[in-house]
């Protein structure tokens, strides 16, 4: 097949995934055409066989107050169809890109030569239960959920969410995000884990994007109680708006050199593999693939017990769950399993058996190829 991806660049989850699930489609010998405003953030080789990038252009121009991003990326996506005779497009977010793929759709059935392309829209979050719920774009999501060929949601919680909140009456397929456990694995590099933490030091760690939803502050919080009573450092991996506000509370409750901040970087999976613990507080996940990442990793995970995070965390079998914003009882749960050694090697065996065997590429890609076949036959 031809695959078109529509997907934001930035280090989101949503980008993360249709950026390593087009890779993956890449391997299998499709080609993949990814069209948005930059390189993605994961897509760190444009070397790779059967992968293609397509810039969208924006247009400045004083009549407009914000660029037409969905316009913009419509036009540059039915050029890619037109010249690369898409089979499939998959838009990975319902506004902009579901919307975009739709009207490119429209436009390309002026062509008598194309071929008239299935979409594909996969739901990852806050497509639905942020910008699509907004007034401003929520007949627009509607729109674009009901009229793609197909409509699939990253976990159950998510797929409950649009049905329930939007009033979607489409049905909305599950399909978990993978992890290429071959890449993410516990093959931790000494040398590396040297440069973080001294050898009796506990390391935990915590990636995201900084936003309010994710309560990186809480994060720190919980370090400041686990140093407490052990000796630790933490790693908090990303930038965004929030990151100041952390290195400020870091300071103020005297954390000072044993927080690190490293900024966003695409290739996290030695980090994660030299670490004891990862720490996840969002206010909301539809999935949570960091989560699954870490896991990958051998990490156990300390989390809040919110939206999709249950679908993938399993409460004292790969870490601990807790109602969020408990501060004191993530830092119980991280203080008992980095003082037992025994506990510690039993999360950590399940939760790296858990992302290989439920969440492995191997399992997941099958369920979207099929689910572009799907979408390619006739209606």
């Amino acid at each position: 097949m031809n695959i078109a991806v529509l997907l934001h660049s930035t280090a989101g989850g949503s980008g993360v995934v249709a950026t390593e699930l087009g890779l993956s489609f890449a391997k299998l010998g499709h080609q993949v055409h990814f069209v948005a405003d930059h390189i993605p953030f994961r897509l760190t080789d444009l070397t790779e066989p059967n992968v293609f990038f397509h810039k969208v252009q924006h247009m400045n121009y004083p009549l407009f107050s914000a660029p037409l991003t969905t316009l913009a990326e419509a036009s540059k996506l039915t050029e890619v169809i037109e010249e690369h005779d898409i089979d499939i497009i998959h838009a990975h977010y319902a506004v902009p890109h579901a919307t975009a793929a739709l009207m490119a759709k429209d436009m390309i059935q002026t062509c008598v030569t194309c071929k008239i392309p299935g979409v594909v829209t996969t739901l990852h979050g806050t497509d639905v239960t942020l910008v699509g719920l907004d007034s401003a774009y929520l007949r627009t999501t509607q729109y674009s959920i009901e009229k793609s060929d197909i409509t699939t949601a990253v976990s159950q919680y998510l797929a409950d969410y649009t049905s329930s909140e939007m009033g979607v009456k489409k049905e909305i397929h599950v399909v978990p995000n993978s992890v290429d456990s071959s890449r993410f694995t516990q093959k931790a590099n000494p040398e590396l884990r040297k440069r973080y933490a001294h050898p009796d030091e506990k390391l935990l760690i915590h990636i995201s994007n900084f936003r309010e939803v994710k309560r990186t502050p809480d994060v720190i919080r919980i370090f400041a109680k686990v140093s407490e009573v052990m000796g630790a450092r933490l790693l908090m991996i990303g930038d965004g708006p929030d990151r100041q506000d952390c290195l400020q509370l870091s300071n103020e409750l005297h954390l000072g050199g044993r927080v690190s901040f490293l900024g966003s970087f695409p290739r996290v999976e030695e980090l994660l593999a030299i670490g004891d613990l990862f720490l996840l507080t969002s206010s909301k996940e539809s999935f949570g693939l960091v989560a699954l990442e870490t896991m990958a990793c051998g990490l156990p995970v300390v989390a809040s017990n919110i939206g999709g995070i249950p679908e993938v965390v399993v409460h004292d079998e790969t870490g601990y769950m807790h109602d969020l914003g408990d501060v004191d009882a993530m830092a119980a749960s991280a203080i008992k399993i980095l003082q037992d050694e025994t506990l510690h090697e039993r999360l950590a065996t399940a939760a790296r058996s858990r992302a290989v065997n439920t969440f492995s590429e191997a399992s997941i890609v099958p369920m979207y190829e099929a689910i572009y076949n799907q979408a390619l036959q006739p209606k």
